[in-house]
């Protein structure tokens, strides 16, 4: 391996090099980083005072002369958890979470998003408050919380931006609203970080890293009561300038000029095939229905009406992702939400293996969620525990440890 000189040597860096599997032993950082004995010693010391390791089994000695066992050293993802919720338009999911990702305690329930930020927040405030009292840990032991939103997110702000589904919502400083809910109902001694990303973002972000890691390229739609992408490139997720990138259920429809969407325009994808769509379509035909939830209630029963309109609904959105998929060349496209049953998975096929050119889908993969109702919680703790841990913010939070500490 080459060495890794300057900052790239700090204890941050060793962090991820531990925490990616490239050099798990003291042996082996020395040989990554070009880094002396002693001073690999002093940045694990700095990381073990931190609790953010731990010594694991010992690492098999490689060649025939043997030797003595090296201990790996390993990332604690029990050292400290994450507050994680995903919001829908009329539910939420909350949860506490270890480093690793692990649910520790949960709780569901309906939490209106149109009722406004300041409620929204507050009753989630509370949420956490039981949550952590219901596990048994201390608040000193949260290290940040994840937010999940159906709505486009600029990532570097935290801001919702001109959301359809979240009325009052637009610009409003979610991160500072959370902050002060949080600290009223919990009373940290310390601030904790907030961060917020889009639903689909954080969903294919998780379902990514737990079942396609090795997927340079990865798609996931999710459709409930709109109709959101997100995307992840390399390992990350590509969210545009602004947040904006994946909104494709505001893509038009040459074909549906009558459409009313809840953005205000007509023709859009989402105002013919998403769950709101779909309920809107089965109530007109004499199956009273509310909101995605109740699309999927049908499904689930095999009702012949709410079949054929996912069907429908699956081929409208495989219109739209022929050229997503021309564009992107992902490896993966994975359906997810009230509507992603085997009736829509089938109008999707139907319509990209048609229309898309055999190069581009020789090689992909078209399934279904495998985290379900949890990849938006999961995923929000892992951009939580990702940034968290990032080498030049351990190295900061490191630094102010040990400044508190003086």
């Amino acid at each position: 391996m080459t060495g890794i000189t300057g900052n790239q040597s700090s204890a941050g860096h060793l962090l991820r090099l531990i925490r990616e599997g490239r050099a798990t032993t003291r042996g082996a950082l020395q040989q990554a980083t070009g880094l002396s004995r002693s001073t690999v010693g002093h940045r694990l010391d700095q990381l073990f005072s931190a609790g953010w390791l731990r010594e694991g089994e010992a690492a098999p000695v490689a060649g025939p002369a043997g030797g003595r066992p090296s201990a790996r050293l390993e990332f604690d993802a029990g050292h400290a958890v994450v507050l994680a919720a995903d919001l829908g338009t009329r539910h939420a999911n909350a949860a506490v979470l270890d480093l690793a990702g692990t649910v520790l305690a949960e709780h569901s329930g309906e939490l209106v998003i149109g009722d406004g930020p300041e409620r929204v927040l507050d009753r989630l405030a509370q949420w956490f408050a039981a949550l952590l009292k219901e596990h048994g840990t201390g608040p000193e032991r949260v290290c940040g919380i994840g937010l999940s939103v159906p709505g486009p997110v600029d990532f570097a702000s935290g801001l919702v931006i001109q959301p359809p589904i979240m009325p009052g919502w637009d610009g409003y400083p979610i991160p500072e609203r959370m902050r002060e809910a949080y600290a009223a109902h919990v009373q940290p001694a310390a601030p904790v970080p907030v961060l917020v990303d889009n639903d689909a973002n954080l969903m294919a972000y998780a379902e990514q890293r737990a079942g396609h890691p090795d997927c340079a390229a990865f798609v996931l739609i999710k459709v409930a009561t709109g109709i959101g992408a997100g995307v992840v490139v390399g390992g990350q997720p590509y969210r545009g300038i602004d947040g904006g990138a994946g909104d494709i259920g505001h893509i038009r429809l040459h074909d549906c000029p009558d459409a009313l969407c809840m953005c205000g325009n007509h023709g859009c994808l989402a105002a013919v095939a998403s769950g709101r769509a779909l309920a809107r379509q089965l109530t007109e035909a004499g199956v009273p229905t509310t909101y995605g939830s109740g699309v999927r209630d049908h499904l689930a029963a095999g009702r012949p009406e709410a079949v054929r309109l996912a069907r429908e609904a699956g081929r409208r959105v495989g219109e739209v992702l022929v050229t997503v998929v021309t564009l992107l060349n992902p490896g993966v496209l994975m359906i997810a939400g009230d509507l992603a049953s085997t009736p829509f998975v089938t109008g999707v096929r139907e319509l990209l293996y048609q229309r898309a050119m055999p190069r581009t889908t020789a090689h992909l993969h078209v399934v279904t969620s495998e985290l379900g109702d949890r990849a938006g919680l999961m995923g929000a703790a892992a951009m939580v525990v990702e940034n968290l841990y990032a080498p030049d913010r351990a190295d900061a939070r490191l630094a102010a440890s040990a400044t508190a500490a003086e």
